[in-house]
């Protein structure tokens, strides 16, 4: 049952509360929202005293939210996305489509996995609308969390996050493969170890990413560490140009490589890793949300399951 203070909180306060926590100033925020210091500074007395907690602490420099604040302001966050969402869902029903489902995916599933999750998707549900965004997983996880995202595909994270909100499910388990360009020096050698490999520039992904984390602990378990003259990514397209116009060596999952590989863009170098991934999907724990996600979580399954997706 709704308290005294959520029944008199508006859309606008809600504006007011996430200015104050971008700007940390009264007088900043007062600007943007077109309003005057003096109003603003009233109505957060106000809110503080109708909860009963102090939202922010005061200080020459402005504005500080306390744990109290940052708990609220999450919420003002994900009620906002909610209310943005159902804007682009009601854009997207007055032009005549079918609803929306939005999908994040991480490096080690947008260029494989999640693309055939996404044409099955679009199979079941053909007036559906769907989005597909690729990002890291502390990113995405956060978009999911406050409403932008319905469900997320990527490397197995829970060490990023803990939500009770958030359900979560391994869909595979893979090795972490190195690779180069096909034409690579490498493979006119009849055998290639570590030194070899290791002589050259790598690109890898970003440190404390799932797939980083699977790699150094594989270096770690063969005794050897990273070349110090490593370029750092999280693009899948950026590394595969970088690996495609360079002797870099890269690192991949191995389902993506083996795609990548069939289409003659990228070899498999036969360097043994210990080390293994797991690819999860993630989504909110709402009591009520669309049947489309539903299907959409079905389609997820069924497309990993499909040959070597």
């Amino acid at each position: 049952m709704a308290t005294d203070w959520t029944d008199r909180i508006r859309l606008r306060n809600l504006k007011f509360l996430l200015s104050l926590a971008q700007t940390r100033n009264l007088s900043h925020s007062a600007a943007l929202l077109n309003t005057t210091q003096p109003g603003l500074s009233k109505w957060l007395k106000e809110l503080e005293s109708d909860i009963g907690l102090t939202l922010f602490e005061r200080h020459a420099r402005g504005l500080t939210p306390t744990s109290h604040g940052e708990a609220l302001i999450g919420h003002a966050r994900r009620i906002n996305a909610q209310l943005d969402r159902a804007v682009a869902d009601m854009g997207v029903l007055r032009e005549g489509g079918g609803g929306r489902v939005a999908i994040g995916a991480s490096g080690a599933a947008a260029s494989e996995a999640a693309p055939r999750a996404v044409l099955a998707i679009a199979e079941r549900m053909p007036d559906l609308r769907i989005d597909l965004l690729e990002g890291t997983m502390d990113r995405l996880l956060s978009l999911l969390s406050q409403g932008d995202l319905d469900i997320v595909i990527g490397r197995s994270a829970n060490d990023l996050f803990d939500d009770s909100s958030i359900s979560t499910e391994v869909l595979y388990v893979e090795p972490v493969d190195l690779v180069a360009r096909p034409g690579h020096p490498l493979f006119e050698r009849e055998e290639i170890g570590w030194a070899d490999v290791l002589a050259y520039r790598w690109i890898v992904w970003p440190r404390r990413t799932p797939i980083r984390n699977a790699l150094e602990a594989a270096l770690t378990a063969a005794g050897h560490t990273l070349p110090p003259h490593y370029i750092e990514s999280n693009s899948v397209i950026a590394n595969i140009t970088l690996l495609n116009n360079s002797d870099a060596i890269g690192t991949a999952s191995h389902r993506a490589t083996v795609m990548l590989v069939d289409m003659k863009i990228l070899r498999i170098l036969p360097i043994s890793l210990d080390g293994f991934g797991s690819v999860s999907m993630y989504w909110r724990n709402d009591e009520l949300y669309p049947k489309a996600v539903e299907q959409a979580l079905e389609c997820v399954r069924l497309a990993v399951k499909d040959g070597t997706a």
